[in-house]
């Protein structure tokens, strides 16, 4: 795909965010994450994020990554592109993106840098160094300790032309105006927020037609339903769904740090699509929190 294709792919559909398979000794386990990508796939995604944050790629070793890239490109639909997570320093986030090449990812998503609090000069020539890595699409995730001004980013855009997206997961909808105004369609605008359906609504009224959902690993169905719903501003169904569903498991998903990425692993599980324990230093549900996810997903089913 081009550029242009990749962006306009992206932004005609829900954005999935697979979890990553990992056996009962905790290794990467490639079948099972083959068949998760296939019954992924069927539901007509807009985009497959492999080794997203979602996908634990903070956890994800150096020695499985490429498998973990080349088994999600390998087990997708032919039109749906597979975008990889890379990450940490600049050296590494390199490398990681020439082997999401290598591995024939469509493109990549660029995670927040490791632990570092950044000046915005050393943000921007990170994100170009990146781009001048590879010929694949690019995409920035704004979120935590990584965070471009709308001038930034257009000199990114000028400078690289590889760059063909911005993942917003800060949540302040004044900036993401001004992003979306001063960018206009340069880049495809995604909505990354934890549970992003919630910003769903004012984030299409300023354009954003796209956003990631993790929910869609146990739930496919209610989240295109959801998806559906924005897009067609049918506020009945968005109220219920969002009363009934998105508001209980986001308190849900509050209750503990890191419980954004157990809980869907947990949604997974229980609706037979077991991706196995989330690695240190997360931490599964427990059994009580697991009861309340179960008779959610059953209230919705």
């Amino acid at each position: 795909m081009s550029f242009d294709e990749i962006k306009a792919k992206i932004g005609s559909g829900l954005l999935s965010f697979p979890v990553t398979d990992f056996d009962a000794n905790g290794e990467f386990d490639a079948p099972s994450y083959a068949r998760r990508l296939q019954w992924l796939s069927s539901f007509g995604a807009a985009g497959l994020f492999a080794a997203g944050g979602t996908g634990e790629f903070f956890s994800i070793g150096y020695d499985e990554y490429d498998n973990v890239i080349r088994t999600a490109v390998e087990n997708s639909a032919a039109d749906v592109p597979v975008l990889a997570g890379v990450g940490y320093g600049t050296r590494m986030a390199v490398d990681l993106a020439r082997r999401a090449e290598a591995a024939g990812a469509a493109g990549i998503l660029v995670l927040p840098h490791y632990l570092m609090v950044a000046e915005e000069a050393g943000v921007l020539a990170h994100m170009k160094a990146i781009c001048a890595a590879v010929g694949i699409g690019v995409i920035y995730y704004a979120r935590d300790n990584s965070r471009l001004s709308p001038a930034s980013l257009e000199q990114l855009a000028e400078a690289c032309p590889n760059f063909i997206g911005y993942k917003d997961g800060i949540g302040d909808l004044q900036l993401m105006q001004r992003i979306a105004y001063r960018l206009g369609d340069r880049v495809v605008h995604i909505g990354g927020l934890p549970t992003a359906e919630v910003f769903a609504q004012p984030y299409l009224e300023m354009g954003v037609t796209t956003y990631s959902s993790a929910v869609f690993n146990f739930v496919p169905e209610l989240a295109l339903r959801f998806y559906r719903a924005v897009r067609q501003r049918d506020t009945a169904t968005i109220d219920a769904l969002m009363k009934g569903f998105y508001l209980p498991l986001i308190e849900l998903r509050d209750r503990k740090r890191g419980y954004a990425v157990s809980l869907v692993k947990a949604g997974a599980d229980l609706v037979g699509r077991g991706a196995g324990k989330v690695r240190p230093p997360l931490t599964d549900l427990d059994p009580g929190e697991r009861d309340t996810l179960a008779a959610l997903i059953a209230a919705h089913s």
